[in-house]
């Protein structure tokens, strides 16, 4: 498994070194006001990504934040102790802190 895991990622590195030795052209960005920004082409793009991955760190982390508020409130709040089950019927299996019974599975 290994083995495999090693060959994607030099497959990865040696498409996206293609990639970068293909686009060595220079492109020119253009900017609000006649601003001109002249790099080779994989330069720009990464910039590009490297910008949307960013927009979207930052986007998310007000979320994340929260998340994990909640989480350390519903951690830290003392939490009420669990119901007493009615009476099951006579026969019947008692209920289990793991939720349904579910039917046994073949071949596990």
């Amino acid at each position: 498994m290994r083995l495999i895991v090693w060959l994607v990622r030099a497959f990865l590195f040696f498409a996206l070194f293609a990639f970068a030795l293909n686009n060595q052209q220079a492109a020119t960005v253009h900017w609000f006001f006649g601003t001109q920004w002249q790099a080779p082409l994989v330069i720009v793009v990464l910039a590009a990504f490297a910008l949307g991955c960013a927009l979207t760190f930052a986007a998310l982390m007000p979320h994340w934040w929260r998340l994990k508020r909640e989480s350390r409130r519903s951690a830290t709040a003392p939490s009420a102790p669990n119901p007493v089950p009615a009476a099951s019927a006579p026969g019947s299996s008692p209920p289990s802190d793991f939720g349904a019974p579910h039917p046994p599975r073949e071949g596990l």
